[in-house]
């Protein structure tokens, strides 16, 4: 229904010292176009593609490419998908965007925004991007929310953090209750996460010492990006 994922847009005040966090923790920088008017980069570890922007609009925001976009709004509409910003005019960049029941910004584009990777995934030193988490205090209106949108769910009953996933052939998102995390989160993943968070630790980035009870510092850590995106490194199966 939203199309393909393309990036997780995030605003951000100073994207110089974005884009050097990042490439320190081994994501690459992509080609962008001239679509926007404001200052604008993309980083990857070849799973996930963060989109950087000089700019204040809802953010974090999951921005999605769905070609032909003004022909599918009435299509959109009519399955209860109400956006409350759109921007379809003749010489404009084809733009609209929507909110979940939980408040999570989403965008639909008409079309790319940067030229994709041409080299194979390879992971970042956080491990192996498994999704983005995202709070909520009602988990059954999210879940039927993102199931109208095509995604399947899986329960997730023995996860510590995690109440739910949903998945795409392009995303995958979970849930997660306020209570452990207030924010949305980037999820990275590896079964010898404590090697790499030492690894970290030596490159004078470190973890917030704040986690939920359950979860080993040594072995798992919160990183806070310069603009304020959270990543959580799990040791866990990639």
């Amino acid at each position: 229904m939203f199309g393909r994922f393309l990036e997780l847009s995030v605003d951000t005040d100073d994207i110089a010292a974005s884009v050097q966090f990042y490439e320190r923790l081994g994501f690459r920088q992509l080609t962008t176009g001239d679509t926007w008017p404001h200052r604008y980069g993309v980083l990857s570890d070849g799973r996930l593609c963060i989109g950087l922007h000089q700019r204040r609009s809802d953010s974090p925001m999951l921005s999605f490419v769905r070609p032909g976009l003004a022909q599918h709004l009435h299509e959109l509409r009519e399955a209860g998908f109400e956006p409350h910003y759109t921007r379809l005019g003749d010489s404009d960049f084809h733009e609209l965007q929507l909110r979940d029941p939980a408040g999570q910004a989403i965008a639909l584009l008409e079309a790319r925004t940067f030229s994709p990777s041409r080299e194979a995934n390879t992971e970042s030193l956080c491990g192996w991007f498994s999704g983005y988490s995202m709070p909520t205090l009602d988990a059954d209106a999210s879940q039927a929310f993102w199931e109208h949108a095509g995604f399947i769910a899986i329960e997730m009953p023995d996860d510590p953090v995690m109440q739910l996933a949903l998945t795409s052939d392009t995303l995958t998102l979970t849930l997660h209750r306020p209570r452990l995390f207030e924010m949305p989160l980037l999820v990275f993943t590896d079964p010898r996460m404590a090697e790499r968070i030492a690894r970290l630790d030596a490159m004078d980035i470190h973890g917030d010492a704040d986690l939920p009870r359950g979860l080993d510092r040594r072995a798992n850590a919160l990183i806070a990006s310069p603009e304020g995106m959270h990543l959580l490194l799990l040791q866990g199966e990639s």
